[in-house]
């Protein structure tokens, strides 16, 4: 007979707590009367964490390879239940009140996280520094970053979930940002996702936990900016090319002076630099969600699909040459007011803009056409993908109505951490 429930906790050396905790996950299954499991999925322990949960009558997994995210993986592909409620191991979440969980997947929800703002976190559970500063704040970077709006706690250690429907994902994170990936790709792949409140209470280990608050919290933001081209590329660039036109076309016709401080073409050059930087951050912004879209970080659908259509190298060669000639030809009239000068001095303020605007439009020029080779050797992988009749590798189809708002951008490689949810 199939299981409804798997109840996975990931674990590495935790042979104080495993008993309370593996003990009230059975004691659930046999109050609500529901066909399940309860699976230990041990990275490595030495402290006999793997026959002792055995012996409480948890099925035991072994995952060689080290991480968080890799005894979850390995967990979740073991797994027998349609349903996981994934859980750290050390007492902290109660592990005989997972109906609520239960009840939102049974309606049809993918993912089902916790909220412990919601729940409660008891004194000494939560450093302060993490409940009132780290986490809201990694959270609403998150919430900003994909959209994620129903989500208030991304790093809550216990959430539930459809198996298939996180499988589909093809979750490549292997240590503590396997918990925010779940949440990030099921979002961009517009699955189904809810919260309900959880509560914290201090763990039961008589040692320090795995996380490590600056590194941890570093590897956070790092995961959110490399999944998410729109805000380390696109927006950044956005706002760089602005500012630099805007300088540009107020210092074009010559200097300006601002209560007494006068701007030349030194500033000209400076916002002509802010031109090219932003412009090669947007290229960069397309490069990176097809990229993403082609290796599976991010579902097939995007607004740069015309990127994608056979003739992008010819037009972005043409759109180069014409302002890599733009430039030559701003080159050839400073070349003339030189010639006029009889090769001599000049007026800098003057025979330095067209310079300037020369130099510009050769980058622009140049970093088009390059863009364009670029794309070309993406759109063989486009082609080769829509042959084989793929939507996207690892793409995850979309959910029935309910899903959460339309998708944005950005993957970290996979890291190595050990097991121990993010607090």
């Amino acid at each position: 007979m199939p299981l409804e429930l798997s109840i996975l906790m990931p674990c590495l050396n935790e042979a104080r707590t495993l008993a309370p905790c593996i003990t009230k996950a059975r004691a659930f299954l046999a109050r609500e009367g529901i066909a399940g499991e309860v699976i230990v999925a041990d990275n490595g322990s030495t402290d006999g964490s793997a026959e002792f949960a055995e012996r409480l009558g948890a099925r035991v997994v072994r995952v060689p390879s080290r991480g968080y995210g890799a005894a979850l993986a390995g967990g979740i592909e073991a797994a027998d239940g349609q349903f996981i409620i994934m859980a750290d191991c050390d007492d902290s979440y109660d592990l005989s009140a997972l109906r609520p969980f239960v009840d939102k997947l049974r309606a049809g929800y993918d993912l089902v996280v916790g909220n412990r703002f919601l729940g409660g976190i008891a004194p000494g559970a939560m450093p302060p520094m993490h409940r009132y500063l780290g986490n809201p704040l990694l959270s609403a970077i998150g919430r900003l970053f994909f959209h994620c709006d129903r989500c208030g706690d991304f790093y809550c250690g216990i959430r539930g979930f459809r198996k298939e429907a996180i499988q589909r994902l093809d979750l490549q994170c292997r240590g503590m940002e396997f918990a925010l990936e779940m949440i990030v790709k099921a979002t961009l792949n517009r699955l189904r996702i809810t919260e309900v409140p959880a509560t914290l209470s201090p763990d039961g280990r008589d040692r320090l936990p795995h996380l490590r608050r600056y590194r941890d919290g570093w590897r956070s933001l790092r995961f959110y900016l490399l999944m998410s081209p729109r805000w380390v590329f696109a927006v950044p660039g956005a706002v760089l090319m602005a500012i630099g036109l805007l300088v540009s076309a107020v210092l074009l016709t010559g200097p300006v002076t601002v209560m007494s401080v006068t701007f030349d073409y030194h500033t000209l050059m400076y916002s002509a630099a802010l031109i090219s930087i932003g412009y090669q951050s947007i290229l960069l912004a397309a490069f990176a969600k097809l990229m993403a879209i082609e290796t599976g970080l991010h579902p097939a659908k995007t607004r740069l699909g015309f990127l994608q259509q056979s003739g992008t190298l010819e037009r972005l060669l043409i759109a180069g040459g014409i302002m890599a000639s733009v430039g030559l030809a701003l080159g050839v009239v400073a070349t003339n007011n030189w010639h006029a000068a009889h090769f001599g001095a000049l007026t800098p303020s003057t025979t330095i803009r067209f310079v300037i605007g020369s130099v510009l439009f050769l980058l622009l020029g140049s970093q088009t056409m390059l863009a364009g080779f670029y794309l070309g050797i993406i759109n063989i992988l486009v082609e080769r993908r829509v042959r084989s009749g793929k939507t996207g590798p690892g793409t995850a189809q979309r959910s029935p109505a309910g899903a959460l708002d339309s998708p944005v951008k950005g993957h970290a490689a996979p890291m190595a951490s050990a097991p121990g949810g993010p607090h």
